[in-house]
C-alpha cells in the first residue's frame, strides 16, 4: 500500500503563503507558518487549530496530512 505524501517545512510554507496570496489573507513578514495557516482556515470557515490539538475530528479539512493532530474526536 502506498503511503500519503504530505508536504512539511519549507514547502508546507510555501503552499500555505501562495494560497493566502490567492485567497487575499493577509500575511505579513516574519509571519509563523501555524498562524498563517491558522487565519487561511478561519477565512475558509474551518476551526483555526492547525497543530493546535491533539485530536481532529475536521475530515475536510486540507491542511489535514501536514497536522500533528491524530484524526478522531476533538479535544
Amino acid at each position: 500500500m502506498s503511503e500519503i505524501k504530505f508536504k512539511k517545512g519549507p514547502q508546507l510554507f510555501s503552499l500555505a503563503r501562495k494560497k493566502a496570496l490567492f485567497l487575499g489573507v493577509s500575511q505579513e513578514k516574519g509571519i509563523k507558518m501555524a498562524e498563517l495557516i491558522c487565519r487561511i482556515q478561519a477565512y475558509e470557515g474551518y476551526t483555526p487549530c492547525f497543530q493546535k490539538q491533539k485530536s481532529c475530528s475536521e475530515s475536510s479539512c486540507c491542511w489535514q496530512a501536514s497536522c500533528k493532530a491524530v484524526m478522531g474526536k476533538d479535544d
